[in-house]
């Protein structure tokens, strides 16, 4: 009698106080915010890598991204045909537009000349870096060749670059064509100028050369540091006289480079 009362007891209790089962739930957590990566290079605006431009006030403290309130992938203050631009911030901006820049080609490029380097991590970091001053948007090493000093478009080292695009990097530079056998220093020497040696690589582009050359024995891939260059037509048959040369070896491209039967594409100012 004694254990059946004892067991209604507890029958009661846990009646009016059941026990509390915990279970673990999955697929449930906080909500992650996203966080923005940014440019710091100006003093009074940035570009998050969404693409939009704003000021230091204008950015979300936790997220560090634009509040919504700034211009996106805004092409303010930009030559669209050079892709070229006179603001850091709207140059990584306008770059970082999908519709002009292809992710899928720049994560292909390399971020130096040297086989060795390494490539674009992020279409960001692409933008973010090449519309800083780069070499090619100066005459030498300390004069730009225009008002747009921040270029976005793809390096001459790399394909895709339209010879439009060139072109506009040879603002400043009196392109000549010399004589067999002479270098670019001599050239541009006999001109009253000087060779600018990082122009050598925008000119290394059969576009580019045909534009100045007649090429009548086609454009050839080729090594030399005498290159860019055509093949004179008193040249043993074997050098292909009449052709004009580009190299894939940029790297050895010197102003002082020479061969006795070429006839060197010159950028001198």
């Amino acid at each position: 009698m004694h254990r059946f009362s004892l067991s209604i007891v507890f029958f009661q209790f846990f009646l009016f106080f059941p026990s509390r089962i915990s279970a673990i739930r999955n697929h449930i957590g906080l909500a992650v915010k996203n966080t923005c990566r940014s440019t710091i290079q100006g003093r009074y605006l940035l570009t998050d890598d969404n693409g939009r431009v704003c000021d230091a006030l204008s950015i979300d403290p936790l997220s560090h991204c634009c509040l919504g309130k700034g211009d996106k992938f805004s092409c303010h203050g930009c030559n669209l045909v050079s892709q070229c631009c006179n603001s850091y911030e709207y140059c990584v901006s306008c770059c970082l537009n999908p519709s002009k820049t292809k992710g899928e080609q720049i994560l292909k490029i390399k971020i130096s000349k040297p086989a060795t380097a390494g490539t674009y991590a992020s279409v960001f970091d692409f933008c973010a870096g090449r519309c800083r001053h780069n070499s090619e948007s100066v005459v030498h090493e300390n004069a730009y060749h225009g008002d747009y000093h921040h270029c976005f478009s793809l390096p001459s080292y790399s394909s895709g670059v339209s010879s439009t695009q060139l072109e506009f990097r040879l603002n400043g530079i009196n392109v000549i064509v010399g004589r067999q056998g002479e270098s670019c220093d001599s050239v541009c020497k006999s001109n009253g100028q000087s060779c600018v040696s990082n122009k050598i690589l925008v000119l290394n582009h059969c576009d580019i050369i045909q534009k100045y050359m007649s090429c009548k024995g086609g454009c050839i891939e080729s090594v030399g540091p005498d290159h860019p260059a055509e093949v004179a037509y008193n040249a043993p048959e074997e050098l292909n006289p009449g052709a004009c040369l580009y190299s894939s070896a940029q790297s050895i491209l010197t102003c002082d480079g020479s061969h006795p039967h070429t006839m060197r594409l010159c950028p001198c100012a």
